[in-house]
């Protein structure tokens, strides 16, 4: 069930959507902690526009060289197989990721500790994924994971919830969401029309299902956090 507070006595009680980075950053190393010579794999989902993948980057660069920022992202279809399937118009739901990938990467990450895992990453400036560009190396004891989709129960992601050790739910308000998205899109080529109606249909669409995963977990956290000046003083 998603704490509204935390009343573990080895992790930092902090109220859900009101930690700040450096609270955060110090759950994590309590994981660590408790892990011993584990690998610690935490996932951060939320809504697109919600700035997960920013409180992800942060959070990495917080935790220095033991972690790995490692985005779900990766794992969207080419384009050419979305033309093929007739999915393209709608990339960024469910079905546009190769979600068996995705999982058993994941089961890579936790059992292969002992060698370097590759995983591919997204550019946004060619709208695709590109093979082998993270790794996961053996020092990287901390994996900090991201995306849309990782507590919906449809399988197969209905497999990634008990590949993580914690899963954060990142919240932002739809209004907040949708300025992030439009700004997005227009930066990489859409017009400010075609930018607003992707962002409030397709979307939007996604978000619906994201948001009914908010229940699954562990902590809910502000989509605020990452852009503060806390975080940018933490992460310094």
């Amino acid at each position: 069930m998603t704490a509204e507070y935390d009343a573990s006595p080895d992790l930092p009680c902090t109220p859900a959507g009101l930690a700040d980075l450096a609270a955060l950053f110090a759950r994590v190393r309590a994981l660590a902690e408790r892990s011993g010579d584990g690998r610690v794999v935490v996932g951060i989902t939320g809504s697109p526009g919600a700035g997960k993948t920013t409180l992800a980057l942060r959070l990495v660069e917080a935790l220095g060289p033991e972690a790995v920022h490692l985005p779900m992202d990766g794992f969207h279809l080419a384009n050419a197989t979305l033309d093929r399937l007739g999915r393209h118009d709608r990339k960024g739901a469910l079905d546009t990721f190769d979600g068996d990938g995705f999982v058993a990467l994941l089961r890579r990450v936790r059992d292969e500790c002992d060698r370097t895992v590759y995983a591919p990453s997204f550019h946004r400036e060619v709208d695709e994924p590109v093979a082998g560009e993270v790794a996961v190396d053996p020092g990287h004891r901390v994996v900090v994971v991201e995306g849309n989709y990782l507590l919906v129960g449809e399988e197969p992601w209905g497999r990634v919830r008990d590949l993580l050790d914690e899963a954060w739910f990142c919240s932002t308000g739809d209004a907040e969401r949708e300025r992030r998205l439009v700004d997005r899109h227009t930066r990489h080529g859409r017009t400010v029309e075609a930018a607003t109606a992707w962002a409030t249909e397709v979307d939007g669409r996604n978000a619906l299902l994201v948001e009914s995963t908010r229940s699954r977990a562990d902590l809910v956290v502000s989509g605020a956090i990452a852009f503060s000046p806390q975080a940018r003083s933490t992460s310094a």
